[in-house]
């Protein structure tokens, strides 16, 4: 169980395959589950490196605040500590903020993948993503809030893996106090002039996300020089209910980036 440290915080990472990096970057309050459907889809001829915000799943979780400054910084840890030269960096919600810092700040991404994400926390609906993770930590309650995470088609059709979702929440999410805490540092996101931020950028938003309008996500992709914008059937989780089409998709840019015809 690979574990990196920055300032006494213990960061918890998992690999799988060889090759170009693709380093996955969570969401508020959600554990590594979240990226099961697409890590497996590209690890093999590339490696998959996912790793365990602070606060969330086997990392530490020290009490706040949080800021994505600190959370970039956990990332550039985790990185190092896996000997990682550079990497395709996928970040969902929160996680797409602390991929546009790391960009700015650090000097390992090679492109950006922003997934139910904005430039500014001010466009966030705060009451949706508090919706996510409700302080009732129950199996019921944490089933009922998928309906901001989920389609309800999807819910019903995916009895078993809605069964699944909830048993990785009740292992690996992370508590209120932590919520709270990421919660924070994403509402008091700014990304800054996005002219500077010159890597290819993907961007990906759900059609029906409750948390982050699709609005939010095309004025993220206008404002970055290289970004383009994809619209993904779906909630906040699009890119899990979607999941193959957003595989085929990210995968597609991967190789489009690394033979330079991005």
């Amino acid at each position: 169980m690979p574990t990196a440290s920055r300032d006494g915080v213990a960061l918890h990472y998992e690999t799988d395959g060889s090759g170009e990096c693709i380093a996955f970057v969570g969401d508020v309050g959600y554990g590594a589950w979240t990226w099961s459907v697409q890590s497996p889809a590209v690890a093999g001829p590339r490696e998959t490196l996912v790793w365990d915000l602070r606060g969330t799943g086997h990392s530490d979780a020290p009490p706040g605040p949080y800021s994505v400054d600190a959370l970039a910084a956990d990332l550039e840890a985790v990185l190092a500590d896996a000997e990682v030269a550079s990497a395709h960096l996928v970040g969902a919600g929160l996680g797409g903020a602390v991929a546009l810092r790391y960009a700015r700040n650090y000097g390992r991404a090679r492109s950006l993948a922003l997934l139910s994400t904005a430039a500014s926390g001010d466009a966030v609906e705060e009451g949706a993503l508090r919706d996510l993770h409700p302080e009732d930590r129950t199996d019921a309650a944490r089933r009922e809030s998928l309906a901001g995470a989920f389609t309800a088609d999807f819910l019903a059709a995916n009895p078993d893996l809605v069964d699944q979702v909830v048993s990785w929440r009740a292992e690996d999410d992370a508590d209120p106090a932590a919520v709270d805490a990421q919660v924070a540092a994403w509402r008091d996101f700014e990304a800054g002039p996005l002219h500077e931020v010159t890597l290819p950028a993907l961007v990906g938003n759900g059609t029906g996300d409750p948390v982050v309008p699709r609005a939010a996500g095309e004025r993220l992709a206008v404002g970055l020089p290289r970004g383009e914008f994809e619209a993904i059937e779906g909630r906040h989780l699009a890119f899990v209910e979607s999941g193959r089409a957003v595989n085929d998709r990210l995968v597609e840019f991967f190789d489009q980036v690394e033979s330079g015809r991005e």
